[in-house]
């Protein structure tokens, strides 16, 4: 029994290893063939300008709402083609107040924003289904009220959308860290974000055209949500579960490079943990929703290949990696005691000796720290500013801190989401973190 939990810990990894690398693949592909164009960033006239209804979910961000309203306003994009729909969602603070304040200033009385008091419930999909029924834009364009998209972030997401409007239901964009000079936790969600916007996204999305809504920065067609009943009211990720209804219909979530946002990244380990979980959670739930794909004959590869990755990245990989911590613990207090008593027997070995085992793990280990800094400093690289000796230190940090906790995290994401089903407990909650310094972050 103790060499399957080896067998399956160790092919685990190595499956995950070799995910990584194709995907890192794509991703250094694109990335070359993208400096060889060059120009990508120019600014041009578009064909048309549909009309965006531009929602932002918002509740208790007083900290950081007018800053967002004031880059919305300030979009590089016909404004006679936009309409803005700030929602202060059961908000206790002065949300609702200041965005209003923002919003009847003189100098934008030619745009047409609304700032709406709701108290219903749902969370953020909810807000997204209100302002569904009354969005009058052939799309929708959606950002956290904490997230500042650039002035051309807007212009980019349409032009990558109108390069295919049949198949095209979504674009996305990318996502910056604002305040990741805080501290050591905002250096290593930093170095994540960079890592998923640069390599993962990238790279699925050159070799196979999977794209994935992050939540904020995307727009999706307005008949098409329409025609899909809308968000799940009450999901805990509700972009990852709309991202596979877009599957489902065989439509693709394009992405969109040039288009960024810069959003505020928790700033303490509470919030984090608070966070991360929720996104655990609502990743493991859709994954289970979503799985029975992978034995359907006429079910879209996209999906199933999704789910693998989903698969891999969440559960599977996280097991292994918690298999290969114990054997490797268990191991190594079992050689101390060994010490001292010689007739103890040391439990996990792999053939003979435990020096095979000890050796295989170890490689396994050394490939995985390799390959760990690998994407994220090649994601340094392609990031202007970013790629400097401090960062590379962050990085290396990072691997014995960071993404152990995350394993930690995703752990406990999992187990919280079987009691919810279990118990029949409601999971789903819409915290909001109030642990910014300032509303700008540095």
């Amino acid at each position: 029994m103790t060499e399957f939990f080896m067998i399956f810990a160790l092919l685990s990894i190595w499956f995950s290893i070799i995910i990584t690398l194709v995907v890192l693949f794509g991703a250094v592909h694109a990335i070359i063939q993208r400096f060889r164009v060059g120009g990508v960033n120019a600014i041009k006239p578009l064909p048309k300008y549909p009309k965006v209804t531009i929602i932002v979910p918002a509740h208790n961000e007083a900290i950081v709402i007018q800053d967002t309203v004031y880059a919305l306003l300030h979009l590089d994009y016909p404004k006679e083609a936009m309409e803005i729909r700030v929602v202060a969602d059961n908000c206790s603070d002065e949300t609702f107040k200041l965005a209003k304040a923002m919003s009847d200033r003189p100098e934008y009385k030619d745009f047409d924003i609304q700032i709406i008091k709701r108290t219903g419930t749902g969370g953020k999909a909810g807000v997204l289904n209100d302002v569904l029924e009354i969005a009058t834009g052939d799309w929708i364009c959606v950002y956290d009220a904490d997230a500042m998209p650039q002035e051309n972030a807007l212009y980019f997401l349409i032009q990558k959308a109108l390069e295919d409007e049949e198949n095209y239901a979504a674009v996305f964009g990318r996502n910056k860290t604002r305040n990741y000079r805080q501290n050591f936790l905002m250096r290593c969600i930093n170095l994540e974000i960079i890592t998923t916007q640069k390599i993962h996204h990238i790279g699925l999305w050159h070799l196979f055209k999977i794209g994935r809504i992050p939540g904020t920065n995307f727009i999706i067609k307005t008949d098409f949500v329409r025609s899909i009943g809308g968000w799940d009211n009450g999901a805990l990720t509700e972009d990852t579960a709309i991202s596979f209804k877009i599957m489902q219909q065989n439509k693709l979530i394009a992405l969109a490079q040039n288009s960024e946002a810069f959003q505020q990244e928790p700033e303490t380990l509470q919030a984090y943990y608070y966070q991360r979980k929720r996104w655990a959670k609502g990743n493991y739930e859709v994954i289970l929703d979503n799985f029975h794909h992978i034995f359907k004959r006429k079910s879209n590869w996209r999906i199933k290949l999704e789910v693998l990755y989903y698969t891999g990245t969440f559960f599977w990989f996280n097991v292994a990696i918690l298999i290969s911590n114990f054997l490797f613990i268990v191991n190594f207090v079992s050689m101390v005691t060994k010490l001292f008593y010689p007739s103890f027997v040391i439990p996990f070995t792999f053939g003979a000796s435990n020096r095979q085992l000890s050796i295989i793990l170890l490689v396994n280990w050394v490939l995985m720290f390799f390959i760990y800094l690998l994407q994220i400093n090649i994601g340094l690289v392609s990031q202007y500013g970013q790629s400097t000796s401090k960062n590379l230190l962050y990085s290396i940090a990072s691997y014995f801190t960071y993404s152990q906790l995350f394993i930690f995290v995703a752990t406990n994401a999992f187990f919280s989401l079987m009691f919810d089903k279990l118990l029949h407990r409601d999971g789903s909650k819409w915290y909001k973190r109030n642990d910014f310094k300032n509303g700008r972050g540095a």
